[in-house]
């Protein structure tokens, strides 16, 4: 019996094997059924991808892909299939008490794999100007850590928010109540990191596997310990410490947590990130965002390696949430999630949240995708993802003017 698609004569990458050569790779009732350099039995698809990088299939840790739902929210599933994503992972867009409705109307309808980190608010981030612990009665441990603990098929661990315009005089409350949630569900907590609450104090809570994200912000007060760098550019001590005791670092993006100056200053001192991801939402998505290959490559434009590039974004992505076993990797028997990329060479433009300019000279551009075994490219996902970026620039229009009305920055 043929296989049911063979892809040939791509340069795979798979740091889960050690594996950077040409090599072919076989698919059979969406799995994973042979890898060498040279299969010769025959399929029903065969794509030649000479010139090409494959790699498995990507995995963003960090967006916002409850749409219809939060102020956030962004329809995923096109976007992703188009760009080499096939598993994207909501950073705490649903609390427990809408937990089921993101299940059933987000995650299983989907061709991405649909995952999520659920809030310590029982609202999660339905209200994007108003932060959802300004009243700690939101929070709540044991019912979050049920919902994580009973659908462990979509859940992967906990989310919270710690900068002064999520938890005004809560300070370092919520994050504890949300470590409590992750004891007993026994999963990670992703913490975002912002202006108000110190690194520091923030660190002295987490727990080896835990993700700090946003680790290449610039936008807080260095003097106040808001960022990963002090006041004179070095990183902070308790970070490193953070590092050699387990603790991970995450880029997220964002529409305001990404500066390359920062990114520039942590690299020069071998501070790479251990995964990186695009904190995607209605308000990044058109700009400077756009995709995880686009994050990729202002990364990859830095001077981090390809290689090193392919692990960040799947198999260290894989382990942060759990899931090494079954994803970030080519190894037979696991699904036939995959991405393949040309590595365009040229002048390219890239901008951080203050739009800053970096002209790099690589750019990491997708090709297809193959999600479960299934084929998608982007022109096929065209219609889809014209909606995705106008229903995003709509709410990014609401989102702002609601900022603007209260007097408040995003």
């Amino acid at each position: 019996m043929p296989y049911d698609l063979l892809l040939k004569n791509a340069t795979v990458i798979d740091p889960s094997q050690n594996i950077n050569e040409v090599t072919d790779v076989a698919i059979q009732n969406g799995l994973i059924t042979a890898t060498s350099q040279a299969i010769t039995e025959p399929a029903t698809d065969t794509i030649d991808l000479t010139g090409k990088i494959l790699t498995p299939g990507w995995i963003d840790i960090h967006a916002h892909v409850f749409a219809g739902a939060t102020t956030w929210g962004i329809q995923a599933d096109a976007l992703c299939l188009a760009t080499g994503v096939t598993t994207v992972v909501d950073a705490g867009s649903p609390g427990w008490a809408n937990f089921i409705a993101f299940r059933d109307f987000i995650a299983k309808p989907a061709r991405t794999q649909i995952l999520t980190f659920v809030h310590i608010s029982g609202i999660g981030l339905t209200y994007g100007p108003i932060g959802e612990m300004h009243d700690i009665r939101y929070a709540d441990p044991e019912r979050t850590a049920y919902v994580v603990h009973n659908w462990p098929d979509t859940c992967v661990g906990v989310k919270v928010r710690q900068a002064v315009g999520q938890v005004a005089d809560n300070g370092v409350e919520p994050l504890k109540l949300a470590v409590r949630a992750a004891e007993m569900s026994n999963t990670p907590v992703m913490v975002h990191i912002g202006d108000g609450v110190p690194v520091s104090s923030v660190i002295n809570e987490l727990r080896p596997g835990d993700i700090i994200t946003h680790c290449y912000r610039g936008d807080g007060d260095a003097t106040l310990g808001d960022t990963i760098l002090n006041d004179q550019n070095i990183i902070r001590p308790e970070v490193q410490k953070a590092r050699e005791q387990g603790i991970l670092f995450d880029v997220g993006h964002g529409g305001g947590s990404f500066l390359f100056e920062t990114a520039k200053q942590a690299l020069a001192q071998n501070f790479l990130p251990d995964v990186i991801s695009t904190d995607l939402h209605s308000g990044s998505l058109n700009s400077p965002v756009y995709s995880l290959p686009e994050t990729a490559s202002k990364l990859f434009n830095l001077g981090i390696e390809l290689p090193d590039i392919v692990r960040q974004t799947t198999t260290a992505a894989a382990a942060s949430i759990g899931r090494q076993d079954t994803l970030g990797t080519l190894k037979v028997g696991t699904v036939a999630d995959l991405a393949a990329f040309d590595i365009q060479e040229g002048k390219f433009q890239f901008h951080d949240v203050r739009d800053n300019l970096e002209v790099g000279q690589k750019n990491i551009q997708p090709f297809l995708t193959v999600r479960n075994g299934v084929v998608y490219k982007r022109d096929e996902l065209q219609n889809e993802l014209e909606e995705t970026f106008g229903r995003a620039h709509q709410m990014r229009a609401l989102v702002t003017r609601q900022f603007d009305k209260l007097g408040w920055q995003p």
